[in-house]
């Protein structure tokens, strides 16, 4: 079964001014597309054609035969949970049990924060900065390109993307502005609650 684009959990301009209609419009309806598009070209008469998208992403990394096929199949995991990630009037209060997390592993929730979006700013060129439970700690971390929490072995609870086309259009080169509007007025805090219940 061919892997598809999915919908956006919300209007295209339901992330304004934060994230515009046309930041959606290109990130979710080119870029997102082209990483479905080609991952189902790639994966078309391999071993790996009707294997789950995890089972894909676990099977290609750090493998260099298959890095076209990692590259496409880590960027589609990691959009399909950067949009749920995300909601309108996002951000605000961070549900109970994990705001006691975040507080008992980073010392408080500002301190998470700063860490977060340090991971982003740090990271040189293109990837992400995450939000990720690793031996029952809450941790932040970055990676290069496609690459995710999942590939490592790592539980992601939160992710942010911080390749240019990401934010480029809204924010120019202002990324420390983008990652700090992200949680601060676009997080969906109950989208990573029940995902640290899950985990924990």
């Amino acid at each position: 079964m061919a892997f598809e684009l999915p919908p956006l959990p919300y209007a295209m301009d339901a992330l304004a001014p934060y994230m515009s209609a046309e930041t959606l419009e290109f990130h979710h309806g080119k870029h997102h597309n082209a990483y479905v598009t080609t991952l189902n070209k790639l994966v078309e008469g391999t071993d790996l054609a009707g294997k789950d998208l995890e089972a894909v992403v676990a099977a290609s990394f750090g493998k260099p035969d298959r890095q076209a096929i990692f590259n496409n199949a880590g960027q589609h995991w990691n959009h399909i949970q950067f949009w749920q990630w995300m909601k309108p009037n996002g951000g605000g209060a961070i549900p109970g049990e994990l705001e006691k997390k975040l507080i008992e592993d980073f010392g408080s929730v500002d301190a998470f924060k700063e860490a977060f979006v340090q991971a982003g700013v740090g990271q040189f060129g293109s990837g992400w900065c995450w939000l990720v439970l690793d031996g029952g700690r809450l941790v932040t971390m970055k990676t290069p390109n496609a690459e995710n929490p999942l590939a490592h072995g790592k539980t992601a609870l939160l992710g942010c993307d911080v390749w240019e086309h990401s934010y480029y259009i809204d924010y120019r080169n202002r990324r420390p502005d983008y990652l700090k509007a992200f949680l601060d007025s676009m997080v969906n805090w109950e989208r990573v609650a029940e995902m640290y219940g899950q985990a924990a």
